[in-house]
């Protein structure tokens, strides 16, 4: 799975071929319905698609079935292959959404996990830090900046309030 990922060329155009999503959405219930979850076919268009493909895809999958394929991929949570999967379509369609559960999940807990939440607000101050504040207050209705402030101590939350904004 994570080959592929890497080394395949994708596409990074915003051009989607319609018919092709829908092909693929009904193939990707197939093999999922059989639980083929690392079928060829479905590894490559997972990772050999663009990402305005592999949402239309995705997207498509859902009306089409009524069900998320998050959702359909979540039969057995401890298998490790099923979890790299969401990953990377969460990542892929959903990046926001799946920064931000990482945060929540980093912050949660008796120890906040410290490489997680540098890593993902150091790199992401410059790209699309605010979106995810925004997907972080919708989801927990608290900003990611009291959170910091709440969970954090020193120079590390000088640290991090100044990459979230001066306001916390």
């Amino acid at each position: 799975l994570l080959v592929p990922l890497v080394t395949s060329y994708r596409y990074e155009g915003i051009e989607v071929n319609r018919k092709l999503a829908k092909s693929e959405a009904k193939m990707l219930h197939e093999k999922m319905t059989k639980k083929a979850y690392s079928h060829e076919e479905l590894i490559w268009i997972i990772t050999a698609r663009s990402k305005a493909q592999l949402i239309a895809t995705i997207s498509h999958y859902k009306n089409e079935y009524g069900k998320s394929i998050i959702k359909d991929l979540k039969s057995d949570r401890k298998n490790e292959f099923l979890v790299a999967l969401r990953a990377i379509i969460r990542c892929t369609c959903y990046p926001e959404k799946y920064l931000e559960k990482v945060i929540r999940l980093a912050i949660k807990g008796l120890r906040i996990d410290a490489n997680s939440l540098t890593r993902i607000v150091t790199t992401r101050a410059e790209v699309d830090l605010k979106t995810i504040e925004a997907v972080y207050y919708k989801r927990n209705s608290m900003s990611l900046k009291q959170a910091v402030n709440d969970h954090t101590s020193g120079d590390y939350k000088t640290m991090l309030i100044a990459l979230l904004g001066n306001n916390a």
